[in-house]
């Protein structure tokens, strides 16, 4: 009997934990309810919208018709190949920059190593806008880029950064790669600090050079951060917008326009054609999930 009542005595602890706490519920059944309908619902009512056409309250179902109009959009292939042409350029470079300028930051014999990174960080929480129009005028027919290279005889005569269309993609990539190159550094910055100090010290006593230990301790153990960083450059890359409408307009001709700078001209600026434009937007969507999932298997993650 004795036995039976402390079995008892320590199984009723246990059935206290395992019921509900309505208080508990409460405040996450708040969050769920926001999360589905500012973030789900919506998801789901661009989904259907994709398969609809018209304008108005003439809007009405028309099967995959948007999906095939995409295949032979020339405006959307254009803004395709701009976005990759993006993506393809400027991640990489934004990847190993970051990482650069992580690992000399993280120097310990570095003096104002507070000042350099605030400095570097800095970019990437100043107004989308705003460093866009600066470099509008930065890189203008006569600007200051164009004005220092002058100065310095580099060039003869003006660049048109924003004119010619190889130029204006130069001047795009070099935007966004000034912006998030700090952003991905704060990563890096975090991960290196973590790594122990130890690792480093016995690839020394070995007679590893710091070449060596960079490619084989400061890489492989940076590889989740990697991934991360160039999954989530490759989604903000994929939904590029704010330089390019503020910087390019999307010209000369088309020549630096964008997916997102597209769905909006559809949505807003052409006759306005919102089944079309969810249709491109869904576009994205399995862009970012193909994408994701190669550099999952080219990383070797398995989970």
């Amino acid at each position: 009997m004795k036995q039976a009542a402390a079995t008892n005595n320590n199984l009723q602890p246990r059935r206290n934990r395992l019921q509900p706490t309505w208080t508990g519920w409460l405040f996450i059944s708040i969050a769920v309810i926001m999360i589905c309908a500012f973030y789900f619902y919506p998801m789901i009512q661009a989904l259907l919208l994709s398969f609809k056409t018209g304008t108005g309250a003439n809007i009405h179902y028309t099967g995959l018709d948007n999906y095939k109009r995409l295949f032979t959009d020339t405006v959307f292939l254009t803004a395709l190949k701009n976005t990759f042409l993006y993506l393809i350029v400027q991640v990489p470079i934004m990847i190993v920059l970051a990482l650069f300028i992580s690992v000399l930051l993280n120097d310990s014999k570095l003096r104002f190593k507070g000042f350099f990174r605030t400095a570097i960080f800095l970019p990437c929480v100043t107004s989308l806008v705003a460093y866009s129009v600066v470099f509008k005028y930065l890189f203008g027919g006569d600007g200051l880029v164009n004005k220092l290279f002058m100065n310095l005889h580099l060039i003869s005569e003006p660049i048109q950064w924003i004119t010619d269309p190889f130029w204006a993609k130069i001047t795009i990539i070099i935007a966004i790669t000034w912006r998030w190159t700090g952003y991905n550094m704060i990563f890096y910055l975090s991960a290196l600090q973590n790594i122990d100090s130890s690792i480093y010290e016995a690839a020394r006593i070995d007679g590893a050079s710091p070449i060596r230990q960079f490619f084989t301790i400061t890489i492989p153990l940076l590889k989740p951060i990697i991934l991360f960083t160039s999954i989530t450059s490759t989604i903000g890359t994929l939904q590029l917008f704010d330089e390019v409408v503020n910087i390019t307009k999307g010209g000369p001709g088309n020549a630096t326009l964008s997916i997102s700078q597209y769905i909006y001209n559809l949505s807003f600026k052409y006759t306005p054609d919102f089944g079309y434009a969810a249709t491109v937007s869904y576009s994205i969507v399995v862009l970012i999930v193909l994408l994701s999932i190669i550099q999952f298997k080219a990383a070797g993650d398995k989970k």
